[in-house]
Protein backbone atom coordinates (compact mmCIF):
# COMPACT_ATOMS: atom_id res chain seq x y z
CA UNK A 1 0.00 0.00 0.00
CA UNK A 2 1.27 3.41 -1.15
CA UNK A 3 3.00 5.59 2.23
CA UNK A 4 1.14 8.11 3.04
CA UNK A 5 3.14 12.04 3.17
CA UNK A 6 0.72 14.70 5.63
CA UNK A 7 2.21 18.01 4.82
CA UNK A 8 1.02 21.37 5.71
CA UNK A 9 0.09 24.75 4.12
CA UNK A 10 1.45 26.11 7.50
CA UNK A 11 2.82 25.80 10.91
CA UNK A 12 -0.20 25.04 13.43
CA UNK A 13 -3.07 24.15 11.39
CA UNK A 14 -3.31 20.72 12.32
CA UNK A 15 -0.87 18.67 11.02
CA UNK A 16 0.24 16.65 14.03
CA UNK A 17 -3.95 16.24 14.63
CA UNK A 18 -4.48 14.99 11.39
CA UNK A 19 -1.80 12.17 11.84
CA UNK A 20 -2.74 10.96 15.18
CA UNK A 21 -6.17 10.69 13.61
CA UNK A 22 -4.57 8.75 10.76
CA UNK A 23 -2.65 6.73 12.27
CA UNK A 24 -5.23 5.34 14.99
CA UNK A 25 -7.74 4.98 11.88
CA UNK A 26 -5.05 3.25 9.99
CA UNK A 27 -4.51 0.82 13.01
CA UNK A 28 -8.51 0.24 13.99
CA UNK A 29 -9.12 -1.35 10.47
CA UNK A 30 -6.03 -3.69 10.94
CA UNK A 31 -3.23 -2.49 9.41
CA UNK A 32 -0.06 -2.06 10.80
CA UNK A 33 0.79 1.51 10.97
CA UNK A 34 4.38 2.86 10.50
CA UNK A 35 5.65 6.23 11.49
CA UNK A 36 8.13 8.64 10.70
CA UNK A 37 9.04 12.15 10.89
CA UNK A 38 11.40 12.24 8.10
CA UNK A 39 12.88 15.87 9.17
CA UNK A 40 12.50 17.93 12.61
CA UNK A 41 13.41 20.80 14.41
CA UNK A 42 12.11 20.94 17.52
CA UNK A 43 13.86 17.75 19.38
CA UNK A 44 14.55 15.99 22.52
CA UNK A 45 17.79 14.55 23.29
CA UNK A 46 17.03 11.16 24.03
CA UNK A 47 20.69 8.91 24.95
CA UNK A 48 23.27 10.05 22.35
CA UNK A 49 20.80 10.87 19.73
CA UNK A 50 18.44 13.87 19.05
CA UNK A 51 14.33 12.80 18.57
CA UNK A 52 12.01 15.12 17.09
CA UNK A 53 9.31 16.00 19.77
CA UNK A 54 6.45 14.96 17.39
CA UNK A 55 8.29 11.39 17.22
CA UNK A 56 8.05 11.63 20.91
CA UNK A 57 4.67 12.44 21.14
CA UNK A 58 3.72 9.24 18.50
CA UNK A 59 5.78 6.61 20.28
CA UNK A 60 3.81 7.15 23.74
CA UNK A 61 0.25 7.91 21.97
CA UNK A 62 0.42 4.75 19.62
CA UNK A 63 2.97 2.34 21.33
CA UNK A 64 5.46 1.77 19.57
CA UNK A 65 9.10 1.48 20.63
CA UNK A 66 11.08 4.93 19.66
CA UNK A 67 14.21 4.27 17.83
CA UNK A 68 15.63 7.42 16.98
CA UNK A 69 17.24 6.72 13.09
CA UNK A 70 14.47 4.84 12.23
CA UNK A 71 11.27 7.68 13.52
CA UNK A 72 13.26 10.98 13.77
CA UNK A 73 16.25 10.30 10.88
CA UNK A 74 17.12 13.87 10.28
CA UNK A 75 17.04 16.69 12.95
CA UNK A 76 17.72 20.38 11.43
CA UNK A 77 18.80 21.82 14.85
CA UNK A 78 20.45 25.19 15.65
CA UNK A 79 23.46 25.73 13.21
CA UNK A 80 22.43 22.82 10.73
CA UNK A 81 21.80 24.91 7.70
CA UNK A 82 24.70 27.06 7.74
CA UNK A 83 27.08 23.87 8.36
CA UNK A 84 25.67 22.37 5.54
CA UNK A 85 25.95 25.13 3.42
CA UNK A 86 29.04 25.36 4.23
CA UNK A 87 30.33 21.67 3.40
CA UNK A 88 26.95 19.85 1.77
CA UNK A 89 29.29 16.97 0.57
CA UNK A 90 29.84 15.91 4.85
CA UNK A 91 26.12 15.04 5.39
CA UNK A 92 24.04 12.15 4.75
CA UNK A 93 20.66 13.46 5.17
CA UNK A 94 19.02 11.37 2.22
CA UNK A 95 20.72 8.34 3.03
CA UNK A 96 19.18 8.25 6.46
CA UNK A 97 15.78 9.09 5.12
CA UNK A 98 16.02 6.23 2.71
CA UNK A 99 16.96 3.79 5.00
CA UNK A 100 14.98 4.58 7.59
CA UNK A 101 11.97 4.22 4.82
CA UNK A 102 13.06 0.96 3.78
CA UNK A 103 13.04 -0.67 7.15
CA UNK A 104 9.40 1.10 7.60
CA UNK A 105 8.01 0.00 4.54
CA UNK A 106 9.77 -3.69 5.41
CA UNK A 107 7.97 -3.92 8.81
CA UNK A 108 4.48 -2.23 8.29
CA UNK A 109 1.31 -2.73 5.82
CA UNK A 110 1.44 1.30 5.50
CA UNK A 111 3.71 4.07 6.47
CA UNK A 112 2.86 7.41 7.44
CA UNK A 113 5.11 10.26 6.90
CA UNK A 114 4.49 13.65 8.86
CA UNK A 115 6.40 16.77 7.16
CA UNK A 116 7.47 19.73 8.96
CA UNK A 117 6.11 23.62 8.65
CA UNK A 118 4.95 24.70 5.49
CA UNK A 119 5.91 22.68 2.15
CA UNK A 120 9.22 24.42 1.26
CA UNK A 121 11.04 24.09 4.95
CA UNK A 122 13.96 22.00 4.27
CA UNK A 123 14.81 23.46 1.45
CA UNK A 124 17.93 24.87 2.04
CA UNK A 125 18.92 21.42 2.69
CA UNK A 126 18.09 19.59 -0.01
CA UNK A 127 15.04 18.53 1.96
CA UNK A 128 11.83 20.16 1.14
CA UNK A 129 8.52 18.28 2.18
CA UNK A 130 8.10 17.99 -1.97
CA UNK A 131 11.51 16.20 -2.14
CA UNK A 132 11.14 13.94 0.86
CA UNK A 133 7.58 12.81 -0.37
CA UNK A 134 9.31 12.50 -3.55
CA UNK A 135 11.84 10.36 -2.23
CA UNK A 136 10.02 8.56 0.13
CA UNK A 137 7.60 7.80 -3.03
CA UNK A 138 4.84 8.92 -1.29
CA UNK A 139 1.22 10.08 -1.83
CA UNK A 140 0.00 13.01 -0.27
CA UNK A 141 -2.13 14.48 2.15
CA UNK A 142 -2.68 18.35 2.51
CA UNK A 143 -3.76 20.04 5.72
CA UNK A 144 -4.99 23.63 5.38
CA UNK A 145 -6.53 25.81 8.23
CA UNK A 146 -10.44 26.52 7.14
CA UNK A 147 -11.63 29.60 5.10
CA UNK A 148 -12.54 29.91 1.74
CA UNK A 149 -10.46 32.48 -0.09
CA UNK A 150 -7.58 32.62 1.66
CA UNK A 151 -7.83 28.64 2.51
CA UNK A 152 -8.29 28.29 -2.04
CA UNK A 153 -5.44 30.57 -2.19
CA UNK A 154 -2.88 28.61 0.15
CA UNK A 155 -3.87 25.46 -1.27
CA UNK A 156 -3.12 26.29 -5.16
CA UNK A 157 0.49 27.69 -4.24
CA UNK A 158 1.43 25.00 -2.02
CA UNK A 159 0.17 22.36 -3.64
CA UNK A 160 2.15 23.30 -6.66
CA UNK A 161 5.45 22.26 -4.93
CA UNK A 162 4.05 18.91 -4.61
CA UNK A 163 2.46 18.80 -8.85
CA UNK A 164 5.83 19.80 -9.73
CA UNK A 165 7.45 16.11 -8.23
CA UNK A 166 4.49 14.10 -9.83
CA UNK A 167 3.80 13.38 -6.01
CA UNK A 168 -0.34 11.85 -6.24
CA UNK A 169 -2.47 13.93 -4.39
CA UNK A 170 -4.66 11.50 -1.48
CA UNK A 171 -6.83 14.28 -0.73
CA UNK A 172 -7.32 17.74 1.61
CA UNK A 173 -8.10 17.69 4.95
CA UNK A 174 -9.67 21.16 6.30
CA UNK A 175 -8.93 21.94 9.79
CA UNK A 176 -10.38 24.66 12.67
CA UNK A 177 -13.50 25.24 11.14
CA UNK A 178 -16.73 27.27 12.79
CA UNK A 179 -19.36 24.58 13.27
CA UNK A 180 -22.13 26.98 12.00
CA UNK A 181 -19.75 27.92 8.39
CA UNK A 182 -18.61 23.66 7.66
CA UNK A 183 -21.29 23.92 5.02
CA UNK A 184 -19.93 26.75 3.38
CA UNK A 185 -16.96 25.44 3.49
CA UNK A 186 -17.13 22.16 2.31
CA UNK A 187 -19.44 23.84 -0.46
CA UNK A 188 -16.69 26.23 -1.89
CA UNK A 189 -13.84 24.29 -1.45
CA UNK A 190 -15.05 20.75 -2.73
CA UNK A 191 -16.14 22.82 -5.96
CA UNK A 192 -12.49 24.48 -6.27
CA UNK A 193 -10.89 21.01 -5.57
CA UNK A 194 -12.99 19.34 -8.09
CA UNK A 195 -11.87 21.22 -10.94
CA UNK A 196 -8.56 19.79 -10.39
CA UNK A 197 -9.84 15.97 -9.45
CA UNK A 198 -8.70 16.41 -5.93
CA UNK A 199 -10.91 14.93 -3.35
CA UNK A 200 -11.88 16.92 -0.20
CA UNK A 201 -11.10 13.96 2.39
CA UNK A 202 -12.76 16.21 5.28
CA UNK A 203 -13.04 19.00 7.40
CA UNK A 204 -12.52 18.81 11.38
CA UNK A 205 -14.38 21.54 13.08
CA UNK A 206 -12.77 24.03 15.48
CA UNK A 207 -12.10 22.57 18.85
CA UNK A 208 -11.11 25.11 21.62
CA UNK A 209 -10.00 22.10 24.07
CA UNK A 210 -7.28 21.46 21.69
CA UNK A 211 -5.84 25.29 21.71
CA UNK A 212 -5.96 25.12 25.52
CA UNK A 213 -1.93 25.22 27.20
CA UNK A 214 -1.24 23.58 30.29
CA UNK A 215 0.10 24.62 33.22
CA UNK A 216 3.46 23.48 32.32
CA UNK A 217 3.47 25.05 29.01
CA UNK A 218 2.78 28.08 30.54
CA UNK A 219 6.11 27.80 33.26
CA UNK A 220 8.59 27.39 30.66
CA UNK A 221 6.99 29.93 28.54
CA UNK A 222 7.55 32.80 31.64
CA UNK A 223 10.13 30.64 33.24
CA UNK A 224 8.99 30.03 36.18
CA UNK A 225 9.85 28.08 39.34
CA UNK A 226 6.72 25.80 40.85
CA UNK A 227 6.99 26.67 44.52
CA UNK A 228 3.12 24.51 44.99
CA UNK A 229 1.18 21.67 44.09
CA UNK A 230 4.08 20.74 40.77
CA UNK A 231 2.36 17.59 40.11
CA UNK A 232 -0.83 19.37 39.15
CA UNK A 233 1.12 20.89 36.26
CA UNK A 234 -1.15 19.04 33.67
CA UNK A 235 -4.01 21.22 34.62
CA UNK A 236 -5.72 23.02 31.44
CA UNK A 237 -6.10 27.08 31.03
CA UNK A 238 -9.03 28.46 29.17
CA UNK A 239 -8.51 31.68 30.27
CA UNK A 240 -5.99 34.45 31.95
CA UNK A 241 -7.38 36.89 34.50
CA UNK A 242 -4.37 39.89 36.29
CA UNK A 243 -5.08 40.30 39.83
CA UNK A 244 -5.92 43.59 40.06
CA UNK A 245 -8.80 43.19 36.75
CA UNK A 246 -10.98 40.38 38.53
CA UNK A 247 -14.18 40.85 37.61
CA UNK A 248 -17.03 39.15 39.43
CA UNK A 249 -19.39 39.05 36.73
CA UNK A 250 -17.27 37.36 33.96
CA UNK A 251 -15.92 34.28 36.41
CA UNK A 252 -19.02 33.09 37.09
CA UNK A 253 -19.09 31.33 33.98
CA UNK A 254 -15.80 30.42 33.52
CA UNK A 255 -13.52 27.38 35.38
CA UNK A 256 -9.85 26.64 34.33
CA UNK A 257 -8.37 30.29 34.88
CA UNK A 258 -5.15 31.12 35.12
CA UNK A 259 -4.47 34.21 38.39
CA UNK A 260 -1.31 36.01 37.00
CA UNK A 261 -1.00 38.78 40.68
CA UNK A 262 1.87 40.60 42.42
CA UNK A 263 2.39 39.46 45.79
CA UNK A 264 0.96 42.41 47.18
CA UNK A 265 -1.98 42.57 45.53
CA UNK A 266 -2.66 38.53 45.84
CA UNK A 267 -4.65 38.50 49.24
CA UNK A 268 -7.10 41.17 47.50
CA UNK A 269 -7.36 39.08 44.60
CA UNK A 270 -8.49 36.07 46.90
CA UNK A 271 -10.60 37.34 48.24
CA UNK A 272 -12.54 38.49 45.29
CA UNK A 273 -12.45 34.69 44.38
CA UNK A 274 -13.66 33.27 47.27
CA UNK A 275 -16.64 35.82 47.10
CA UNK A 276 -16.77 33.93 43.22
CA UNK A 277 -17.22 30.95 45.30
CA UNK A 278 -20.01 31.80 47.70
CA UNK A 279 -21.66 33.72 44.76
CA UNK A 280 -22.13 30.42 42.93
CA UNK A 281 -22.34 28.68 45.77
CA UNK A 282 -19.34 26.27 45.22
CA UNK A 283 -16.38 25.24 47.67
CA UNK A 284 -14.25 24.88 44.32
CA UNK A 285 -11.82 27.29 42.94
CA UNK A 286 -11.89 28.55 39.20
CA UNK A 287 -8.20 28.25 39.80
CA UNK A 288 -5.81 26.02 37.32
CA UNK A 289 -2.81 27.44 38.55
CA UNK A 290 -1.56 30.84 39.55
CA UNK A 291 1.81 32.71 38.60
CA UNK A 292 3.21 35.21 41.32
CA UNK A 293 5.25 37.83 40.41
CA UNK A 294 7.44 40.18 42.41
CA UNK A 295 9.40 40.36 46.12
CA UNK A 296 8.13 38.93 49.43
CA UNK A 297 6.42 35.60 51.34
CA UNK A 298 3.23 33.93 50.68
CA UNK A 299 1.21 34.21 53.99
CA UNK A 300 -0.45 31.07 56.23
CA UNK A 301 -3.97 32.05 54.44
CA UNK A 302 -2.71 32.11 51.46
CA UNK A 303 -0.94 28.60 51.87
CA UNK A 304 -3.80 26.92 52.86
CA UNK A 305 -5.95 28.25 49.74
CA UNK A 306 -2.98 26.70 47.85
CA UNK A 307 -2.95 23.75 49.36
CA UNK A 308 -6.53 22.92 50.20
CA UNK A 309 -7.70 23.23 46.71
CA UNK A 310 -4.28 22.04 44.83
CA UNK A 311 -3.48 24.80 42.80
CA UNK A 312 -0.33 24.55 41.74
CA UNK A 313 1.86 27.97 42.27
CA UNK A 314 4.69 29.63 39.66
CA UNK A 315 7.04 33.00 40.96
CA UNK A 316 8.46 34.46 38.12
CA UNK A 317 10.93 37.21 37.93
CA UNK A 318 8.87 39.35 35.51
CA UNK A 319 5.91 41.60 36.20
CA UNK A 320 2.60 40.97 35.81
CA UNK A 321 2.34 42.49 32.57
CA UNK A 322 5.07 40.56 30.98
CA UNK A 323 4.09 37.74 32.25
CA UNK A 324 0.33 37.92 30.51
CA UNK A 325 1.94 39.33 27.53
CA UNK A 326 4.09 35.86 27.44
CA UNK A 327 1.48 33.62 27.78
CA UNK A 328 -0.51 34.90 25.07
CA UNK A 329 1.96 34.14 22.57
CA UNK A 330 2.16 30.90 23.51
CA UNK A 331 1.78 28.91 20.55
CA UNK A 332 0.29 25.28 21.75
CA UNK A 333 1.06 21.86 20.80
CA UNK A 334 -0.47 18.59 21.53
CA UNK A 335 2.81 16.77 23.62
CA UNK A 336 2.91 13.93 25.60
CA UNK A 337 1.81 15.82 29.05
CA UNK A 338 -2.44 16.43 26.97
CA UNK A 339 -2.96 12.91 26.21
CA UNK A 340 -6.31 14.13 26.47
CA UNK A 341 -5.71 15.72 23.47
CA UNK A 342 -4.23 12.96 21.32
CA UNK A 343 -7.65 11.18 22.49
CA UNK A 344 -9.57 14.52 21.14
CA UNK A 345 -7.71 14.33 17.65
CA UNK A 346 -8.19 10.91 17.52
CA UNK A 347 -12.12 11.26 18.03
CA UNK A 348 -11.78 14.24 15.52
CA UNK A 349 -10.75 12.52 12.41
CA UNK A 350 -12.35 9.55 12.96
CA UNK A 351 -15.83 11.86 12.73
CA UNK A 352 -15.01 13.77 9.94
CA UNK A 353 -12.74 12.27 7.62
CA UNK A 354 -13.53 9.87 5.07
CA UNK A 355 -10.95 6.95 5.81
CA UNK A 356 -12.98 4.71 2.98
CA UNK A 357 -12.16 6.97 0.13
CA UNK A 358 -8.72 7.70 1.26
CA UNK A 359 -8.01 3.89 1.20
CA UNK A 360 -9.35 3.46 -1.68
CA UNK A 361 -7.22 6.72 -2.98
CA UNK A 362 -4.17 4.74 -1.50
CA UNK A 363 -4.47 1.43 -3.39
CA UNK A 364 -4.55 3.18 -7.17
Amino acid sequence: MKPIYVAATSQHVGKTTSTLGLLASLQSRGLKTGYCKPVGQQFIDVGQRRVDKDAILFASAMGFELIPEIHSPVILGKGATTAYLDNPDQFNYETRILKACKILKANHDVVVFEGTGHPGVGTVVGLSNAKVAQMVNSGLIMVVEAGIGNTIDLLELNLALFKQRNIPILGVIVNKALVNKMDKVEHYISQRLGEENIDLLGILPFEEELGLPVMHTIAKAVNAKVVYNEDQLDNKVRDTIAGSLIDLRELRNFNNQLLVVSIPRLDEAMKKLEKVSRLIDTHESPLSGIIVTGQGEFKENQIAYFEQHKIPVLRAMIDTYEAVIKISRIEVKINTRTQWKVQKAIELFQQHVNLDLLLEKMKN
